[in-house]
């Protein structure tokens, strides 16, 4: 296990996120961009935006202006358009590189943070607070794909916090 709560948190998200991709690579390769009448038009859509979502919290987390973040979003909806399954599984896998690069980097996840946000304004949290957001949005989210996986008649993969910890013990 990871020696902070927020660094294994982090694994648990990059995991599930895995064991999404592995899934729907075994899905006809159609129901990818097949407009679904959910929370998101499609699965390629719900994928653009938890990637997007961790983009723009990657920026927060490493205390980017807004201007950079913002043009982080833009640059990402640009690589985002029209892009395979498996293109998208790269972007995500080097999206957590980004991720893991900072975070063990960073000499204290627990340190104060201070984001300003153009419409809510500035939040005093902690940054391990923030990996707890990321974590707990792609976890709604994925199960936003189960549902629409569901919905096209096929059975998901279980993604609990659970059943990576299963897994975890299994590979000490």
């Amino acid at each position: 296990m990871k020696s902070h709560y927020a660094l294994q948190l982090y694994d648990y998200h990059v995991w599930a996120n895995n064991k999404f991709f592995s899934r729907l690579k075994e899905l006809p390769k159609d129901i990818y961009n097949r407009q679904i009448q959910s929370v998101f038009p499609s699965i390629l859509k719900t994928l653009n935006h938890i990637y997007r979502g961790d983009t723009i919290w990657l920026g927060v987390m490493q205390e980017k202006s807004m201007d950079d973040i913002q043009a982080s979003i833009l640059r990402a909806q640009d690589s985002l358009k029209n892009k395979s399954l498996e293109e998208m599984e790269t972007l995500f896998y080097d999206l957590s590189k980004s991720y893991l690069d900072f975070l063990n980097n960073e000499s204290d996840l627990d340190k104060e943070i201070s984001p300003e946000h153009p419409k809510y304004g500035r939040l005093e949290t902690k940054l391990s607070h923030l990996i707890q957001h990321v974590v707990n949005h792609g976890t709604y989210h994925r199960g936003n794909l189960t549902a629409m996986i569901h919905q096209l008649g096929y059975s998901s993969v279980p993604t609990d916090y659970v059943f990576y910890l299963y897994e975890m013990s299994y590979l000490k």
